[in-house]
């Protein structure tokens, strides 16, 4: 059990930004992080990740012809194993193990599908957010996240959210493994114009807040 009294459940919302925010291009040690799903099924999912500090992509490498895994062998400093289940209004089940780097990445090699991203992170307000920015084949898509050891309500939302993914499956990481991002961002594209932003009522009170609050 959790000091929160939650146990193995996650709390978070997530958005769609259009680029990197000017607020976390500071963060002095980015972080690298490669996941593989061996499971996504209906919400469930089993993974394996391996993360390293300090580390940006070089946009120019085409990952599809150079194995990220290959490129940074030598600095990846963490693995875990994680099961979850499926997402329901902000909240899931997460359980976490942390297993030898060596093996992890050894795992990764002999299967799964992956995603890679570089993680950037800064406190605004009362909260710690983090900002992903896609590489590979989900190159192109920016998703900041705010997670708390409780439900997330009552969220002061930096004006560099474009509009709420909480609850859409498609930008869950296991489902963006599978198929990625360039596939649908047409169709969300033409979603969005025709909805405008949207911020999930069941939270509480959003405040649309300056990226600096």
């Amino acid at each position: 059990m959790s000091e929160t009294g939650y146990g193995d459940f996650e709390f978070e919302r997530r958005f769609f930004v259009r680029g990197l925010p000017d607020v976390v291009r500071d963060d002095p040690t980015p972080t690298l992080i490669v996941q593989s799903y061996f499971l996504a099924v209906d919400g469930y999912a089993m993974r394996l990740r391996v993360q390293a500090d300090g580390i940006v992509l070089d946009p120019t490498v085409d990952l599809d012809a150079v194995d990220v895994l290959d490129l940074h062998a030598d600095r990846f400093d963490f693995c875990a194993l994680t099961v979850k289940g499926p997402q329901v209004g902000g909240t899931r089940y997460e359980a976490e193990r942390e297993i030898d780097v060596h093996v992890g990445i050894e795992m990764m090699r002999r299967g799964g599908a992956r995603i890679v991203k570089n993680r950037y992170s800064a406190w605004l307000g009362d909260d710690g957010w983090v900002v992903d920015v896609f590489a590979g084949r989900n190159r192109g898509l920016v998703i900041a996240e705010c997670e708390r050891g409780v439900p997330v309500t009552n969220l002061s939302i930096p004006s560099f959210c474009v509009t709420e993914v909480t609850d859409d499956r498609r930008f869950a990481n296991e489902s963006l493994a599978h198929t990625p991002f360039p596939a649908w961002q047409h169709q969300f594209a033409r979603e969005l114009a025709d909805r405008g932003p949207t911020f999930s009522s069941g939270f509480g009170t959003n405040t649309l807040a300056s990226p600096l609050a």
